[in-house]
């Protein structure tokens, strides 16, 4: 590689060294929000379990695929949307950096906002749909319904 290809220090970085730093690199910041995630999970069910009947608790642990389903999701349209900005802060691309982080937010706002409608909305479709047992659904969805609340 030529002194003048090379934009500035954070390209040599990212250009040299071994493939398992890189992915190393990428992959904390993933695995520190899975288990926060599974961190509020549990303290959910704990809170649910001390303070509420069995019912409750099972309400809360019926919910736990489908809530991880979306925390996943927006987990990774973040991340992708994380290494677009670095790439453009890493050459000096101010105004497509900006831009990224705006479109970035709009994005997390509007399907916050989105979410929130659909999941009160559906909660109880979907559950129905994943089998949740009948003498636990209402609190279920209730419990669905409060969280979606609090998407955006």
């Amino acid at each position: 590689m030529s002194e003048g290809k090379i934009k500035n220090k954070y390209e040599i970085d990212m250009c040299n060294g071994t493939i398992m730093d890189k992915l190393i690199t990428f992959s904390v910041p993933l695995m520190l929000s899975s288990v926060l995630q599974l961190m509020f999970n549990a303290v959910d069910i704990i809170v649910v379990g001390r303070f509420s009947g069995s019912q409750a608790l099972a309400a809360v642990g019926s919910t736990t695929a489908l809530i991880n389903i979306f925390v996943n999701l927006f987990i990774g349209i973040s991340l992708g949307a994380n290494v677009l900005a670095a790439r453009f802060y890493a050459l000096e691309l101010k105004k497509e950096m900006s831009e990224t982080v705006h479109t970035a937010i709009a994005f997390a706002l509007v399907s916050g906002i989105g979410m929130a409608f659909i999941g009160v909305a559906f909660a109880k479709i979907a559950l129905e749909l994943m089998g949740t047992p009948d003498d636990v659904i209402q609190l279920s969805a209730l419990y669905m319904r409060l969280y979606f609340c609090g998407m955006p």
